[in-house]
């Protein structure tokens, strides 16, 4: 009998597909504590993990590990080089939440351009002329400059696009070809010329504090930033000393450097910062497809025929 130890609850749909297997059972633990992950780990073919940090000491545990299942397409909690040197496979969900990411992006940025929020507030607190005091924009024939151009950032382009926005890509790894958009080679000439900003990459060590003060000092006055990746790509401090300068027309935050957000985080202070509290892709349309591909990565690996293309290190495989 094979076991699955999942780290939090998934879609109900998604533990049908394990309660189908004779062959399979599966352990759901709700406390994440490196120790209670510790004395269940040892007998598990597969884990599944959401947001809670797996430890090396506990990943070192799992001597019978096929594989990390990942339920999302960031992975920031898991430690990917102990994971390479134990040859255990890191799996993602692909694209199944590219819609529901690149849906929410487009709200803030519409929210945000349009200061969804502060018109919300005036109106219900009685002030209807709050409207001559505050200016929105539009986004017709804006610059958006897309940062990481993967499966969401090319959904995000797609609606972009139907709004008539002019739309610029920086990608390190992709050609400066070939594309339907203008790709651009350095960042910085991006953030020159871009009216709207949207980031969509992972939090790795070189992607930490992309947007630090250097980088944000090369945005125009009047640019909205949008960030629905992963808080510490932006520097959150000096995020707050640019907007504290009376920098940026607003900023659309769905992720922040600490989860959950402190109420005395200084972004929280601004109310041109429009924040939702990372639930991008926690619609219930896409948490049953995250779920779903999360234990079938689990059940593919104990099966021998996970997909190497939802795999980070598929050297490890």
């Amino acid at each position: 009998m094979h076991k699955i130890l999942i780290i939090e609850s998934l879609h109900p749909e998604a533990l049908h597909l394990i309660d189908k297997r004779k062959d399979v059972t599966y352990q759901l633990i709700t406390d994440v504590s490196e120790e209670n992950i510790l004395a269940n780990i040892e007998d598990a073919d597969a884990l599944t993990i959401r947001v809670s940090p797996l430890t090396k000491r506990a990943l070192q545990n799992g001597k019978k590990l096929k594989v990390v299942a990942r339920h999302g397409v960031g992975y920031d909690n898991i430690p990917l080089e102990e994971c390479n040197r134990l040859g255990i496979p890191l799996a993602l969900v692909g694209s199944v939440n590219s819609i529901a990411v690149s849906e929410q992006t487009i709200y803030l940025m519409m929210a945000v351009a349009k200061l969804g929020t502060i018109f919300n507030q005036g109106v219900k607190n009685g002030n209807f002329d709050i409207r001559s005091k505050y200016q929105p924009i539009e986004l017709n024939g804006k610059k958006l400059l897309i940062v990481g151009f993967g499966k969401i950032g090319k959904e995000v382009a797609k609606r972009a696009n139907a709004l008539g926005m002019d739309i610029l890509v920086y990608d390190p790894y992709l050609p400066e070809k070939g594309s339907t958009y203008r790709i651009l080679s350095k960042l910085d000439k991006g953030l020159e010329i871009a009216d709207v900003v949207t980031l969509h990459l992972p939090l790795t060590k070189e992607t930490k504090y992309l947007l630090g003060a250097e980088e944000l000092n090369l945005l125009k006055a009047s640019a909205i930033l949008v960030n629905t990746s992963r808080g510490g790509i932006i520097d959150e401090m000096a995020l707050h000393k640019t907007l504290a300068s009376g920098k940026l027309h607003g900023v659309g935050l769905d992720v922040f450097e600490e989860e959950p957000v402190p109420p005395d985080n200084p972004l929280l202070s601004h109310e041109r910062v429009i924040v939702s509290p990372h639930s991008s892709a926690l619609t219930d349309d896409t948490l049953k497809a995250m779920g779903v591909m999360t234990v079938k990565n689990a059940l593919n690996a104990i099966d021998g025929c996970l997909d190497s293309a939802l795999v980070v290190n598929p050297e490890a495989m």
